[in-house]
């Protein structure tokens, strides 16, 4: 295989846009999955992928922009998720539950039953390839800003995720904690619209801070480590469809998943070796 061939895919312009979006989100996406993580947060993320559904089709209906229908989606629900299982016996994993399904069902009774030519399924399963200039800016600008606020502000929800109660001993402002978290993940998820999509985008949402997880134990490394893991397997991913003629969204969650599975290996090896040397030393 030549260099000509290795170098073709960067010579079509919607593959240059499929990159540069993979650059864009998985930065964004990979900070707050290491919070996502260490916080069981995990649900919280696919809940709200799926809740965004019925914003974006209302969005369309009334003429108003995509990203502002599917920021109010998301933290609709969210918030009502986090009333619900305040006031109520019900644990929050059970209410994500119902409150993103029955969001994601309305949703599709809506996209069911309006008439149009424009591929709404395409917030279901994304378009890397058909993502235009005006996406790019408005996901960078999403990203830019996410990124920003969790960068500055990763102390103090790193203490959130860990011990809200001594957070608030602090003197932090919990509840801004909480729902800014809540609003991050609400925006970040806006901005893989045009990438993965809604179903694909929490595997993004969860697999780089999870990968991260395995493989080191400081959280600052941690983050780094994330951001480094999903921008690779997107680029990787991008790259790989293009001669593999798959969607690349799904070449990108299937990368993150085997290399979740090479870390998970490697972490059991390293954990049984660490104690095989503790029993030849008590042992001795």
């Amino acid at each position: 295989m030549d260099l000509e061939l290795l170098l073709l895919p960067f010579r079509f312009g919607f593959m240059q846009n499929a990159f540069w979006i993979s650059i864009i989100v998985s930065v964004p996406t990979a900070l707050l999955s290491c919070f996502l993580v260490l916080k069981g947060w995990a649900l919280m993320g696919d809940a709200v992928s799926h809740a965004i559904l019925p914003g974006v089709v209302l969005a369309y209906i009334f003429g108003i922009p995509l990203i502002i229908g599917a920021f109010a989606a998301g933290m609709t629900c969210a918030l009502a998720t986090g009333y619900l299982s305040g006031n109520s016996r019900v644990k929050q994993d059970t209410v994500m539950g119902v409150v993103f399904s029955g969001m994601f069902g309305v949703g599709i009774v809506l996209y069911v039953a309006i008439d149009t030519n424009v591929h709404l399924d395409h917030i279901l399963f994304g378009n890397m390839l058909g993502v235009e200039p005006g996406e790019l800016l408005s996901a960078g600008l999403i990203s830019a800003g996410v990124a920003v606020l969790l960068a500055l502000k990763w102390k103090d929800w790193l203490l959130h995720s860990f011990d809200p109660a001594q957070a608030q001993a602090s003197g932090l402002w919990v509840n801004w904690l909480h729902y800014g978290l809540l609003a991050a993940l609400s925006l970040t998820i806006v901005a893989t619209l045009s990438a993965t999509g809604l179903i694909l985008a929490v595997g993004l949402l969860i697999a780089p801070g999870a990968i991260a997880f395995l493989l080191v134990r400081k959280f600052s490394t941690m983050l780094w480590v994330a951001v480094l893991v999903c921008m690779v397997s997107m680029l990787l991913g991008t790259y790989l469809s293009f001669f593999l003629d798959s969607a690349p969204a799904p070449t990108i969650i299937l990368i993150l998943t085997a290399v979740f599975v090479v870390a998970f290996i490697r972490r059991q090896v390293q954990t049984r070796r660490a104690s095989r040397q503790q029993m030849q030393t008590a042992g001795a």
